[in-house]
């Protein structure tokens, strides 16, 4: 500010600080009280700031301050309470038989809530963040009730485990779709995919199509195209496909078979973590109950490859 030339406003009764711009003179007015009192209270407020928190930054890491608080330690803390209260949740699930589960509803929640936060980090990759896979790579949509080993949460855990076609496990998941290149010729091939368009209704049946059905492909996929999961072959009467349902998907899937491959993951992940993982798979939607099967060496369980 000006010194004063000792000037008046007559209408404020204020002095003039004795600067002009153009005719215009400037006022030396006071702050206001209260501003100047809310000003004092910040520097003051800054400086026990200053002295009880970290605040200022160093080479190697900033000032502690006399409380000794610190982001990092409350963050720390906070960490510790969750995997407190996570592994007690993580003991109770691994005491829980898994078929059981759903038996505790509060349980079985929090098993799902902790199956989607793995399944984010490890699945999503090939099913996609809301699990409907991708028909043009061959990664099965979970959220419908199509399952080609068996959609139970016993079931769905074996895949997991062991996965599909995972070289080196001896208890993988395993099947083959052969090649019928050079086994049927052009009309037989186009006759046989007349036949399997008609057993899901996208067509007339075809006899001798329905013929080499049943002589080559009835095996696996059953008389009725119905699928077997004790061979991992698909239910070809429904409308959903793998690897696309048309003409053209159906004919290149007999000359030409692709095959998928699911890594198993229990190498990767805890078995709390893949039961926690089989429970949110099947709460997508398409989850079958649970059939407990008598132990009879001579009964196939669609959970065995």
């Amino acid at each position: 500010m000006g010194k004063s030339d000792n000037r008046v406003d007559e209408p404020t009764g204020t002095e003039f600080v004795g600067h002009e711009w153009d005719g215009i003179e400037e006022l030396n007015t006071p702050l206001p009280r209260w501003w100047l009192y809310t000003f004092y209270a910040t520097v003051v407020w800054a400086l026990v700031y200053v002295i009880l928190f970290p605040a200022w930054p160093l080479i190697e890491k900033g000032t502690e301050g006399v409380l000794g608080w610190t982001s990092r330690g409350q963050l720390a803390e906070e960490m510790s309470v969750a995997d407190q209260a996570r592994a007690s949740v993580r003991e109770e699930i691994a005491r829980v038989p898994l078929e059981r589960l759903s038996d505790n509803a509060p349980l079985m929640q929090q098993a799902v809530a902790g199956g989607r936060a793995a399944f984010q980090v490890n699945c999503v990759q090939c099913h996609g963040s809301g699990a409907a896979g991708s028909q043009d790579l061959g990664y099965p949509n979970l959220n419908d009730d199509d399952w080609l080993w068996g959609g139970d949460i016993r079931a769905i855990e074996y895949t997991l485990v062991h996965g599909i076609r995972q070289p080196g496990d001896p208890e993988t998941r395993q099947s083959i779709m052969p090649s019928f290149q050079g086994i049927l010729d052009e009309g037989q091939v186009n006759a046989v995919v007349d036949h399997v368009m008609s057993l899901s209704g996208q067509g007339p049946s075809n006899a001798a199509g329905a013929q080499l059905f049943e002589q080559n492909c009835s095996i696996c996929h059953g008389p009725a195209g119905q699928g077997m999961r004790q061979f991992g072959a698909p239910n070809l009467s429904d409308a959903i496909w793998l690897r696309g349902g048309d003409r053209a998907d159906i004919r290149a899937q007999i000359l030409d078979p692709k095959m998928g491959m699911m890594p198993k993951w229990e190498d990767r992940l805890d078995p709390v973590t893949i039961q926690m993982l089989a429970a949110y798979v099947h709460s997508l939607g398409g989850g079958e109950d649970f059939v407990e099967v008598a132990e009879d060496p001579e009964v196939e369980v669609d959970e065995e490859p």
